[in-house]
């Protein structure tokens, strides 16, 4: 019962957090530029590579088919900078979107995003 009660709380607090973070449009991460930071200042704020972001993001999909890294660019997004890749895995539909910090590295958001996803979302970037 004890066990029930703490699993109970971990997540109640995760999700609580979790809430926190998406009302503040920011995630947990170790670099917030200001801002109006110039896209050409980012590369210098960053402290991990982009191949270094690129290999931890391939990694973290544990894919057992070939993946293929279709864009990964240096961004600002949800208050973070980040490095954020979109990775096809051969056999399956849609891209796996993944967010890296790109102040230390770890993965911050994994997502899979549908054929219909990805179109609404170049259409807003277009726009």
């Amino acid at each position: 019962m004890r066990l029930a009660t703490i699993v109970t709380s971990f997540l109640l607090v995760t999700l609580l957090w979790d809430y926190a973070a998406a009302k503040q449009g920011t995630l947990p991460c170790s670099v917030h530029p200001k801002k109006g930071t110039p896209a050409t200042k980012l590369s210098s704020l960053a402290t991990v590579s982009q191949a270094d972001a690129e290999r931890t993001a391939v990694a973290s999909l544990k894919a057992s088919t070939p993946t293929t890294v279709t864009e990964g660019e240096l961004e600002i997004e949800h208050g973070c900078l980040v490095y954020s890749f979109d990775i096809r895995v051969s056999g399956k539909e849609g891209t796996e979107e993944v967010l890296i910090d790109a102040g230390t590295g770890k993965v911050l958001i994994h997502e899979h995003e549908s054929a219909e996803q990805e179109n609404e979302e170049r259409d807003q970037e277009e726009e």
